[in-house]
Parts: C-alpha cells; structure tokens; sequence
C-alpha cells in the first residue's frame, strides 16, 4: 500500500453506515485494514450485491467464528499487531464477545480503540437504535434544513451518519495514533454521531447565539431563506444553484443574469427578499439549464449547475480532476483529499464477505500452516 497512513494497521469489525467509511478512509489513503466479518450475517442494512457496497472497497474481508473462544484468540492476535481498531456496535456488544477495550488494551497497551455509535457510550439514550436523521433530530440541525412552512428535508445520510461519524472518527483515531507514537499509550475513542452533528453545527449555533440566525425554518441565509442562496428552475427543468453570498459576486451575479440590481432595493432586507426571489426566478425561467451554464461559465457569480449522480462525473471538472473513478466496472468517487508526495494506489474494489480471509491472515504474519488448521476447524473462512 502506498498513501500518508501506509505502515497503518487497522482491525475493523464489520458493520455497516459510518464505521465502514472511517476504515475505508483510513484504507484509500494507504493504512492496511482487516476487515471481520461475522460467519453469521447480521441483515443490517441496504441490501444490495456486494461489489455496489463501496465503503467496504480497498481491504480484504475476513470471515471470523466470534461465537467460538479460538476465534475470539484469533482476532487478539490481530490486535496485538494493530495500531487501530474500529467497532460500531451499540455499548457493551463488544465486551459481551470478549473483546472490549480493557482485554484489547491489555494484549496491546498502544492501541486506539475507535468505538462508532448514534449517542455514544453513555447517557439515557446510548443503547438505543437511531439512525442519521434521528441524531440530527436531537441536535437543532434536521430543525433547520428544509424550505419555509415546509417539514424539515432529510439531507439523505450525510451529515450525521458520515460527516458526524466516520469523519470525526478517522480524525480521532488518527490523532491518537499521533499520540500513542509518541508517548506508547493507546486509548479509547467514544465518536458520537450525535456529538459529531451537533459540532458541525457550530457555526450556525454561533449565529444563533449573536441573534444573527432565526428559529423559523427557510428564513435565513443558508437555509434557501434568501433569495441569492438558492435553487431556482430554468425553462427545461433544469435547476441550478444561486450562492452569491458576498456583495462583489451578487454584483457579478446579476449583471449577468440581466438584471438593474438599483432597480431591487436593499437585497439584504428580508422584508425584500420575496420580491427579489421572484424577479429572480422568473429571469431564470427564461434559459434552459445549459444556456445559464454557458452564460456563467468561468465567471466568479457562484452559480453552478444542480447535478444527478448520472450526471456529476461527466461534468468538465469533474473528469479534469478524476474525481471519478472506475473500479471493476462500477463508477464512483476516488480518495480524497489529494497529496503531492504520498499519492495512494488506485482502490481494490469490495471483497465477498470472508472473500480475503487467507490473504488477510498471511498479510497479518500469521503462518500457513496456522491459517490451514484455523480454517479446517472452521474458525475462520464461511461456513
């Protein structure tokens, strides 16, 4: 593996949403990630053919009989070689296997323990299930994110699930790696989706607290509040994104659209914006999506076109950058973010589940005849 985390070792205990993605993070960019599986699947989840399940591209998957006591000594072995190991079950499932942080911690006493859970490890909710919009629920976000006199939107499972999750996650789990190279202590990381949401809230919460940010949802700058932050509809249907926050590019902004902005008023005046919104929109009405692309093409207004996923990876940028990439036959986004010495391979696709177990375990420095037994006793590879 080559990439900035290459020398990384990484036991991940399969399961699905945010904890995958913190490993496949760690993975595309070079950490060597084991991936173990249950022999016995858990059906959580979407269902879906396995090499469409993208976060668990880049590292091999190993089937584990967890149930048994030589499964659970052989999982010990990995982690007395690992540097991370990153769970999401709820609180205690771990301990109940026999692999909770204190009997890690003692078989490896540098390694960092990154627990993923929707409330965390304590409080009255921490054993409760939950899902993104859930956690985004009890943090203000999901309140404020949707049109005026509408329900909220849920912003599909991004932002708690995995910018609140994996996100904080590999962040955690890399800084106490930091740590424990330097001083040869591990610990424990209790990510909290619930914790992360609320943190990427912060800005807004500023706002709010200054009384710069209403409780009313759709009334304010970022919220599709004002009329200069938002999506509007051309002649064919297309959409595009208006978000020209600053004075200078709204300037820019309506000079192209073909609009006297003296002729608005004060644009920052709500009491205005619905005025502005329609003059807007019905301007926008009047191109089709392409002949607005064309039009603001290059210059600094902050319009963009509203892309699908069909759409996004051939868009000229896009295909400059390699945003995209192709992986046996299946497009999709490639690492992120970009390094200038420490350049990453190209991902390996997603595994079978117990598909790499073999080549796991001899990655791992476990011997071919140990590997040959465990297997035989059906400790390791699917049933």
């Amino acid at each position: 593996m080559s990439g900035p985390l290459a020398g990384l070792r990484v036991v991940e205990m399969a399961g699905i949403g945010p904890a995958p993605m913190a490993a496949m993070l760690l993975a595309d960019l070079g950490a060597t990630v084991i991936r173990i599986e249950r022999q016995a699947p858990s059906g959580l989840g979407v269902p879906r053919p396995p090499k469409y399940n993208l976060l668990n591209r880049n590292r091999h998957s190993a089937s584990f009989d967890l149930k048994s006591r030589e499964g659970i000594e052989a999982t010990l072995e990995l982690v007395e070689k690992a540097d991370a190991l990153i769970e999401g079950f709820r609180p205690g499932t771990m301990e109940r296997l026999g692999l909770g942080p204190d009997v890690c911690l003692a078989r490896n006493p540098k390694l960092v323990y990154g627990r993923m859970t929707g409330w965390g490890q304590e409080g009255p909710l921490a054993k409760v299930a939950g899902h993104d919009m859930n956690y985004l629920g009890l943090t203000g976000a999901l309140a404020h994110i949707g049109r005026r006199d509408q329900l909220p939107t849920p912003p599909l499972n991004l932002v708690a699930d995995y910018g609140g999750g994996a996100l904080y996650l590999a962040f955690g789990i890399v800084s106490a790696v930091l740590h424990a190279h330097k001083t040869g202590e591990g610990q424990v990381i209790d990510a909290a989706m619930v914790d992360g949401a609320a943190s990427l809230m912060l800005s807004a919460y500023g706002l709010h607290e200054a009384g710069l940010y209403s409780d009313r949802r759709g009334d304010n700058i970022l919220d599709s509040g004002a009329p200069w932050y938002d999506v509007y509809e051309c002649a064919d249907g297309g959409l595009i994104a208006v978000a020209p926050i600053e004075q200078k590019f709204r300037d820019e902004f309506y000079r192209i659209l073909g609009v006297d902005r003296a002729s608005l008023g004060d644009d920052d005046d709500k009491a205005n914006w619905p005025k502005v919104r329609e003059v807007i929109a019905t301007r926008i009405r009047e191109k089709t999506r392409a002949e607005w692309e064309k039009a603001f093409e290059g210059s600094d207004a902050c319009v963009s076109p509203v892309l699908t996923m069909a759409e996004a990876p051939n868009h000229p940028h896009m295909v400059a950058r390699g945003t995209f990439i192709e992986i046996d036959g299946v497009r999709q986004p490639g690492p992120a973010p970009r390094f200038s010495r420490t350049v990453p391979d190209k991902p390996k696709g997603p595994e079978l589940p117990g598909e790499g177990t073999e080549a796991a375990l001899a990655e791992w420095g476990f011997p071919p005849e140990r590997i040959a037994d465990l297997k035989a006793r059906g400790i390791v590879g699917n049933r």
